[in-house]
């Protein structure tokens, strides 16, 4: 592959890789995550749970994604980032697979989590790789790229809304687990692509004396914000599919939603987001996101009319994945780069905690008088504190490293293995 420079790739070349990259998105979050939404009426309905049943089997997937997170900057050193990044998808599209043969809940809720957990890897290590693909100057094309990345969630969001009626309408009562095992083979067609990306991806810079430290300290705003956001998106992401159904709506009527909400997403990834946070600087881009989600969530909260369901899907899926994607440039502006994987896989364990812990409240809140409409309002409550939060972070560029001392230049220092 020609490069310019210190190993980055042709502006053509890069964009290429980072929507290679994107297959781990579609098959993370596009099918794991966010598909049960799709799946969750039919589920319930057949298994005869309760909404805090259905939300706890979300809490399964996000406790996994947690671990998952946690550990990604180590399954990358111990693996290298490509490996960890394809095994991850594997893993994944296997829990998807398996999730499609068994009904019950213990089962499920283990396969939730360990889809979590591997999601989570090939999530944060994709996300560092993505990083990686332009480390010039040019702080917009970096995060251009990085929304290139992210772009795959909306283009999972959208196969999965594709995918998902079709399973329920030819297989009736069986449908959901139809439903489970296409996205598996989907999952297992989607490893190619990435897999040639994660190769092209320029190695990472390795660490050098001075470089010990990796200022986390300093994005402690940006980790308040990120627990609070992912409470308050998940919430919304898990339900409105169920409160939908709830207000009348039939299988491919809540399909075409998510599949606006999804395509709104891909397209704002790409088109506007990454340009707009390469201009904002500090928590002015995540304040900005949580501002442009909470619009969204509003319209199927105030009106049951198809003029507000469509507005829900467009405004909410145009914002929520721009969530990741400034998280992910404000670490790499604020970190030193041998410190981004672990960076981003902390900040992405604080947004797993928010992830947890919301599906479960909302759940519960459905449960009780009010229905799936006051869960959903928790999310507007967590949003709006989200956006009051990530106002409070300032932006700083990365100490440089520490010039060599005399007795350090003299003698070859032992190279620091890093992903």
């Amino acid at each position: 592959m020609q490069t310019l420079g210190a190993g980055t790739p042709r502006p053509r070349s890069g964009y290429m890789i980072a929507l290679g990259l994107a297959a781990g998105p579609v098959v993370a979050l596009g099918f794991t995550r966010f598909a049960y939404a799709l799946l969750l009426p039919s589920m319930r309905s057949e298994l005869d749970w309760s909404y805090a049943a259905a939300g706890g089997l979300n809490t399964a997937n996000a406790l996994g994604y947690i671990i998952g997170a946690g550990s990604a900057a180590w399954w990358s050193r111990r693996l290298g980032a490509g490996r960890s990044f394809v095994w991850g998808m594997i893993i994944s599209a296997v829990a998807l697979l398996a999730s499609g043969v068994s009904g019950d809940f213990t089962a499920l809720s283990v396969l939730r989590f360990v889809g979590g957990l591997a999601t989570a890897v090939t999530f944060v290590v994709g996300s560092a790789l993505a990083s990686r693909v332009h480390t010039g100057g040019r702080q917009q094309r970096s995060a251009a790229l990085v929304g290139v990345y992210m772009a795959g969630v909306g283009i999972g969001v959208v196969l999965s809304g594709v995918v998902v009626p079709v399973a329920l309408t030819a297989w009736g009562a069986s449908g959901w687990q139809a439903g489970w095992l296409l996205m598996g083979v989907l999952a297992l067609l989607a490893v190619g692509p990435a897999a040639w990306a994660a190769k092209a991806v320029p190695p990472a810079a390795p660490a050098t004396a001075g470089q010990g430290a990796s200022g986390l300290r300093r994005l402690a705003p940006t980790f308040a914000w990120y627990v609070l956001f992912g409470a308050g998106y998940v919430s919304y992401m898990t339900f409105v599919i169920a409160l939908l159904r709830e207000q009348g709506r039939g299988t491919w009527s809540t399909a075409g939603f998510f599949i606006v909400l999804g395509a709104a997403s891909a397209l704002a990834t790409l088109l506007v987001w990454g340009r707009v946070i390469g201009r904002l600087h500090g928590g002015r881009a995540p304040a900005l996101v949580s501002a442009v989600v909470l619009v969204g969530v509003l319209p199927v909260l105030l009106s049951d009319g198809t003029a507000a369901a469509i507005a829900s899907a467009v405004v909410f899926g145009a914002g929520f994945m721009a969530g990741p994607t400034s998280v992910t440039v404000l670490a790499r502006r604020m970190l030193p780069q041998h410190a981004w994987t672990s960076g981003i896989a902390w900040l992405t364990v604080a947004f797993s905690v928010g992830q947890a812990v919301g599906p479960l409240v909302s759940g519960i809140l459905s449960d009780s008088d009010g229905g799936i409409a006051k869960g959903l309002w928790l999310s507007v409550m967590l949003l709006a504190v989200s956006a009051a939060a990530a106002l409070f972070q300032r932006e700083r560029r990365p100490a440089a490293p520490a010039a060599p001392s005399a007795v350090s230049a003299a003698k070859p220092s032992r190279p620091t293995h890093v992903s």
